[in-house]
């Protein structure tokens, strides 16, 4: 560890304030508290800690990341001894990942070839974690969650906050990293720090990227199809559908290897298998292991609305995978919400020529599978 960030036992640096590392893990351990109806006090007599500690652990003040692991298992089986369901369970162990990683992000002497974000392929219930703080959108195992029985007394923030310098210095150590990461093996540190850019409303942001598109020198089909991909994703998140359009309409129709590329992308993303990937290459190597469809078919159907930025890309991939698993549709809550989405979405009036045909074929696919 370099001397000018070694820490001392108080945790201190030699370089002023350290990034917070506890910001999301603390306040899921707060929503699981709630959750269940207890109060700090309550809470530390169940967990045999102090109420002051307990404190801590929810403003990141006393971090999770720093207790030791025997300690953290510890925290996990009582914490389901108190009713905590296995689904936020899991989301604080993720937490506790994004707060790492979250960590690095705002830290400004980690070297680029030392950011944890090139490690791994992140999946959706991780990023949904790491993004909480830059557009205030609770992760779908929170979101879930029915209203705490208690409600909280006084003005409490609605999830973990970032403040203005924080977020600044997040996005421009994500430009520094996306800038930087060009090297041989950094495509996916890159391209991850790009799609954590893609965050940062400033009004500048959709010019950087779309410069950082044209930098981009692919020279192998992956890479090209991927930097389109997350572009168009980036873009839609902003309001810009025309890229994705574009991105569906010639990296995608037609193409057996796109289809192929996109599907797979999907199933890890939503976790139709647990098994991590440490580069993009289980798109098209064939290494992901198989996979059902049911959870990806859910996820896909959630996002066909009409308002929806990847509406016309999950209306795509819908089409494209009941062409490989036509049995989804016999059976499943996700089969039933598709048919109640139909009626709805060809209905409005935002809907692309593709995006019609593709539903009308779906539509006369669920008929033959109820026939």
């Amino acid at each position: 560890m370099r001397a000018s960030t070694r820490q001392t036992l108080t945790a201190s640096t030699g370089r002023g304030q350290r990034p917070r590392t506890g910001l999301l893990s603390g306040y899921v351990l707060r929503v699981i508290r709630e959750q269940q109806g207890y109060t700090q006090d309550e809470t530390a007599e169940h967990l045999k800690v102090s109420p002051d500690t307990i404190a801590g652990w929810e403003t990141g003040r006393r971090p999770l990341t720093a207790i030791p692991v025997s300690q953290m298992f510890a925290l996990r089986h009582r914490l389901m001894q108190m009713g905590a369901s296995p689904t936020v369970l899991q989301a604080l162990e993720r937490a506790v990942e994004a707060d790492v990683l979250l960590a690095s992000a705002l830290d400004e002497e980690t070297p680029v070839e030392e950011s944890p974000l090139g490690v791994m392929v992140m999946k959706r219930e991780l990023a949904e974690l790491l993004v909480w703080p830059l557009n205030g959108v609770a992760p779908s195992p929170v979101r879930a969650l029915p209203a705490p029985p208690r409600p909280r007394r006084g003005p409490a923030p609605s999830g973990p906050e970032l403040t203005t310098a924080e977020r600044r210095t997040f996005f421009a150590n994500m430009r520094r990293t996306a800038e930087q990461a060009r090297g041989p093996g950094q495509f996916l540190l890159r391209r991850q720090a790009l799609y954590l850019s893609g965050y940062d409303k400033g009004a500048e942001t959709s010019g950087w990227l779309a410069q950082q598109q044209r930098a981009e020198r692919p020279d192998d089909w992956l890479t090209a199809w991927l930097n389109n991909r997350s572009m168009a994703a980036v873009a839609a998140r902003q309001g810009d559908r025309d890229r994705m359009t574009y991105f569906i309409d010639t990296a995608l129709q037609d193409d057996d290897a796109g289809e192929a590329a996109n599907l797979a992308y999907w199933a890890y993303w939503i976790g139709e298998t647990s098994t991590p990937q440490f580069s993009d290459d289980f798109i098209t190597d064939g290494s992901l292991s198989h996979w059902h469809g049911d959870r990806l078919l859910a996820h896909l159907v959630e996002g066909i609305a009409p308002k929806h930025g990847y509406v016309d890309l999950n209306i795509h991939s819908v089409w494209s995978l009941l062409q490989v698993r036509p049995n989804l549709l016999r059976s499943g809550a996700a089969a039933h919400a598709l048919r109640e989405r139909l009626p709805i979405m060809l209905d409005s009036r935002e809907l692309s020529a593709r995006g019609r045909r593709e539903l009308e074929s779906i539509r006369y696919a669920i008929r033959l599978a109820e026939a």
